[in-house]
């Protein structure tokens, strides 16, 4: 959650959730691994640590984003140009990560086997969330939801959509690749490699060296997965999501190019003040 909202903190309500990321943050986290007295001031320190690095360091990269976004909103843009902007923040997400990886070492090599059994319990309730809202709805259940996301989405940005505009949006969803039973198996089998890797930890008792090249490498197989159905998948939706996001922006009108600029704009001027915070 730090990770996303961090990277992307200039696209929710801004201020008021950056400045109390550690602290949210810091509560996930405990919903999933219990900490321990010792461990609880180690980590609200290290997460304090990681966003004012991140203050400092990714907020003026992501300003500069928003400023190249901000000039390409008034004209038509291509889906190479959306995939473009979408590698440089999956870059940015992948800086926060490596800037957190000795802190999430340490946390990781301090885990006791009740934690980790705790971590599978919070898993399990984060599974069967995923069924009730997913994989238990028809196919048109799926569409409809997502149809929905999109238009909550777009008309943040936008503003109002037109007939024709929220059209478009039911049609990029009726024929979208995304299949929610992949994306249910993909995260079922990180969980494991999770646990695999931690209770690796817990009973090899590697150097910390060691522990982070492991913990590199879970994030690597994330960040990059190995050939197969969920690579292919997520290429194919990535893929889509430029195509549609490209063909919804070409179908905007002037005015609602003009209040992207504006949205875009406050989303700058949000991120001045984040960044003159200390």
């Amino acid at each position: 959650m730090l990770l996303a909202a961090a990277a992307l903190g200039a696209c929710s309500a801004i201020k008021l959730a950056y400045n109390n990321l550690p602290t949210v943050s810091y509560w996930r986290l405990d919903a999933y691994l219990d900490f321990n007295g010792a461990q609880t001031p180690k980590v609200r320190d290290e997460l304090e640590q990681l966003l004012a690095w991140h203050r400092q360091n990714e907020l003026p990269r992501i300003a500069s984003l928003l400023q190249e976004a901000q000039a390409l909103a008034p004209g038509e843009v291509t889906p190479a140009q959306v995939c473009a902007m979408t590698d440089r923040i999956r870059e940015r997400l992948l800086a926060v990560t490596e800037r957190a990886e000795p802190a999430g070492t340490e946390l990781a090599l301090s885990l006791s086997e009740s934690q980790l059994q705790q971590l599978e319990r919070k898993y399990a309730k984060v599974n069967a969330e995923y069924r009730k809202g997913w994989l238990e709805r028809t196919p048109a259940q799926v569409q409809e939801k997502r149809y929905d996301r999109a238009l909550d989405r777009a008309e943040d940005f936008y503003g109002r959509l037109t007939d024709e505009q929220r059209d478009l949006l039911k049609q990029q969803a009726a024929q979208s690749v995304f299949d929610p039973r992949l994306t249910d198996a993909e995260r079922r089998r990180r969980q494991q490699d999770a646990l695999a890797v931690l209770r690796g930890f817990v009973a090899g008792k590697p150097s910390p060296a060691e522990a982070r090249a492991a913990l590199h490498d879970y994030i690597q197989r994330i960040a990059e997965p190995p050939p197969g159905p969920w690579r292919d998948q997520q290429q194919a939706l990535l893929q889509e999501g430029c195509r549609n996001t490209a063909a919804l922006h070409n179908s905007t009108t002037a005015s609602q190019r003009a209040q992207a600029v504006r949205r875009l704009q406050a989303y700058q001027e949000d991120l001045r003040q984040l960044t003159a915070t200390r």
